[in-house]
């Protein structure tokens, strides 16, 4: 009998929260936003999840889909645009050259700040 190898899930993005409204724990994956595991502990809702993703990624693979590929093994270049009005533009502009920075300084300040 043949050993089918089992999905790889270890390094997918997961947050387990306490759900009030279902009073159990819910697993979510940040790569799979449609998929979710409740479970009355944070370690059965991820153990749950991470079983679920094993069979949806499997059948992914069945029918010749590629599976998303974990936020952790990607690659980031670092750049982004963001698009914003005229006016919050100017805003941030202005706050930029009082501070004494360029505005992707100020901006970047701004982000890690928050």
């Amino acid at each position: 009998m043949q050993t089918v190898a089992r999905p790889e899930v270890t390094h997918y993005t997961y947050r387990v929260t306490w759900s009030a409204q279902d009073n159990e724990f819910v697993a979510t994956c940040a790569e799979f936003p449609s998929l979710s595991w409740l479970a009355s502990s944070q370690i059965d809702a991820l153990r749950g999840l991470e079983d679920l993703l094993r069979e949806v990624i499997a059948d992914m693979e069945q029918q010749g889909e590629e599976a998303p590929e974990p936020f952790a093994e990607r690659s980031y270049s670092g750049k982004f645009n963001v698009r914003v009005g005229e006016s919050l533009h100017r805003e941030l502009a202005t706050h930029a050259a009082e501070d004494g920075l360029s505005l992707n300084q100020y901006v970047v300040r701004k982000l890690t700040a928050a």
